[in-house]
């Protein structure tokens, strides 16, 4: 995929206008922060300190723009970092390479417009034939079914549980294998 490619709406719901899915700025990076942190606790918040390092070290941060401006975006990072995510490193500790959806956010306005969908065709096309596998988690406690249904749709197959806090947190752990990569 190109710097910026718009996209239609296929597949996640009417859309009232077209998006552009396009690489993020350093101009956009505290709107993205302030969403991201405002989506909690479906993602977790940040402090800009933590946050700059993912954009740092970040191989996929894509933003789906529509008339209103930022509607969503996709962050991810490579294996083979020193991150101290607790999701990352279960996956580290099964697989030698991965690409990890660390977060996606779509503002509420946005939602059931096909966001996620762009967000995600976006990403697909750019890790196929890079990566064996995209590795994410979807919270169990406290519950996300709609982001469950919406990953399983999409091809992400369940491969296990993480708890943590006594038990009173969990996310469940997907992957999306490449079956064209040569190693996965």
């Amino acid at each position: 995929m190109s710097a910026a490619d718009s996209v239609g709406g296929s597949g996640g719901g009417a859309m009232s206008a077209p998006l552009l899915v396009r690489d993020a700025t350093d101009e956009d990076h505290a709107i993205v922060l302030a969403m991201n942190n405002a989506a909690t606790p479906n993602v977790n918040a940040l402090d800009p300190a933590p946050w700059a390092w993912l954009v740092a070290h970040t191989t996929h941060y894509r933003l789906a723009e529509d008339a209103e401006g930022i509607a969503g975006f996709l962050l991810c990072v490579p294996s083979g970092l020193p991150y101290w995510s607790q999701n990352y490193a279960w996956f580290t500790a099964r697989f030698d390479s991965f690409l990890y959806m660390d977060r996606v956010v779509v503002a509420e306005r946005a939602r059931s417009r096909g966001v996620g969908t762009a967000l995600y065709d976006d990403l697909h096309a750019a890790a196929r034939g890079r990566w064996p596998r995209i590795t994410l988690e979807v919270n169990l406690r406290p519950p996300n079914p709609g982001s469950q249904r919406f990953h399983e749709r999409l091809g992400y197959q369940p491969i296990g549980v993480r708890e943590s806090d006594g038990g009173a947190y969990a996310v469940q752990m997907y992957e999306r294998v490449d079956a064209s990569h040569p190693t996965r």
